[in-house]
């Protein structure tokens, strides 16, 4: 059966907006199904159907008696609303699914968890430390969001001793292949260990930054989220975020927003 494509241009969808109605995509990370920007793609790459008819329209809202499927699948707003850190262990991918077979850090939480949980920001294949899931789309879009610069916190251990220089560059600021990248803090803990501490956190940045350097990381682990320290958490151990972190960590965001 070929799905009809609402059009948000048509006549009849021009009414007036009631008020319980509700962005499409952040329904969908009430439902727990991603957050807010990977719902917007799923949207966008047509998995998304409103009462049987196929939405590829960010402007689209719906009410709560509306049947939204993804994949064909119905989801509805959950209840119970979760806040869990996870010390991802490396070796798995910041993804709900991966093509490749490669397992994912939120397969550790399915057996524990009922609700669908997603990770809010990434961790690379081979680093590990600090996570955080939840199912709460609010949350998810303040800590989440760019401009919330949440303090972030490694340890990174090179694979030989490394000198000054890539202090001093990292702390400064560098441009690298096009991109600018500069710490808030960097720290020699011993002449193969530092830790380093960013707010803002491109992609693999202080992999790109080292290996500019010819340092290649031997491990490197996060172990603090503004608040949120692993503390006694081992690979692959998890629990759930305490009220006061959960207030520190929309606290700390909201002040930067």
């Amino acid at each position: 059966m070929r799905l009809k494509v609402i059009d948000l241009n048509s006549p009849d969808n021009v009414s007036a907006t009631p008020p319980e109605s509700i962005r499409l995509q952040v329904y969908m990370a009430h439902a727990g199904v991603a957050s807010r920007r990977a719902s917007e793609r799923l949207i966008q790459e047509g998995h998304v159907t409103v009462n049987g008819a196929l939405v590829t329209d960010m402007g689209i809202r719906i009410q709560k008696t509306d049947v939204v499927c993804v994949d064909g699948n119905r989801i509805q707003p959950e209840a119970v609303k979760r806040y869990v850190l996870l010390h991802k262990p490396s070796g798995y991918v910041c993804s709900l699914s991966d093509e490749q077979g490669r397992p994912t850090a939120a397969d550790i939480l399915k057996n524990a968890y009922s609700e669908r949980l997603y990770n809010i920001g990434r961790l690379d294949m081979y680093s590990s430390g600090a996570l955080i899931f939840t199912n709460d789309g609010q949350f998810a879009a303040v800590i989440g969001h760019p401009s919330a610069n949440i303090e972030k916190e490694y340890i990174v251990e090179a694979s030989l001793p490394f000198g000054d220089a890539v202090i001093k560059a990292f702390s400064a600021g560098i441009r690298i292949e096009g991109s600018f990248y500069k710490c808030k803090h960097i720290e020699r803990l011993s002449a193969r260990r530092m830790k380093i501490i960013l707010v803002e956190g491109k992609n693999r940045e202080i992999r790109k930054v080292l290996d500019n350097f010819d340092v290649h990381v031997k491990n490197l682990v996060r172990v603090r989220i503004g608040a949120v320290s692993l503390v006694d958490l081992k690979p692959g151990d998890f629990r759930e975020l305490s009220e006061k972190e959960i207030a520190d960590l929309l606290s700390a965001a909201k002040a930067r927003t």
